[in-house]
């Protein structure tokens, strides 16, 4: 390996996403799930969908593997989660998690940041910051990335306040939306 200081020039990705996910299986069922969702991935790694630069795969866990993806630019990224295969995936898990919960954090290099977590305890982003219900407008992780943070959420950061805007509590069917 070398040890020389090394950087990278990201001028030619103006538009690059990161994303990280992970799956945590909580049951015996979710470990047969686990290994369905290890075939899909290594699909995705043997035929790269348009616009994935990179995908690396990760352990947060010992029942909790993940990856990071570079992808060139939202609208790519956008194109394979509505793409017929990932789209029947996630409806699918929305209405049946198989022992497991998953969760993803996505960060744009222009600027912004979004996440959701869906059967999972509180970790990445939702550690410390409010929770905000993914309805409504902050349902599709487009107007996740691109939204302001609100007075609700700068309330519930405040000491001894509610870390849920009250207006805003989790709902199910929310997931239905897809990340």
């Amino acid at each position: 390996m070398n040890s020389s200081r090394r950087s990278v020039d990201l001028s030619a990705y103006p538009d690059l996403v990161v994303v990280y996910l992970g799956y945590r299986a909580s049951s015996l069922r979710g470990l047969r799930s686990l290994l369905r969702i290890g075939r899909g991935l290594r699909e995705v790694k043997r035929w790269p969908p348009d616009g994935l630069l990179a995908h690396e795969d990760l352990w947060f866990g010992l029942l909790h593997p993940g990856f990071r993806q570079y992808w060139r630019d939202l609208e790519s990224l956008e194109a394979f989660t509505r793409a017929p295969q990932h789209a029947a995936w996630w409806r699918d898990f929305g209405r049946d998690p198989g022992g497991g919960g998953v969760w993803h954090e996505t960060y744009r290099l222009r600027g912004g940041m979004e996440a959701i977590y869906l059967g999972v305890p509180r970790i990445g982003l939702s550690a410390f910051a409010p929770e905000r219900a993914p309805v409504g407008p902050f349902l599709s992780a487009r107007q996740r990335v691109g939204a302001a943070p609100d007075q609700c959420s700068s309330a519930a950061a405040g000491a001894g306040s509610s870390r849920i805007c009250p207006a805003r509590a989790a709902q199910p069917a929310a997931v239905a939306g897809g990340p």
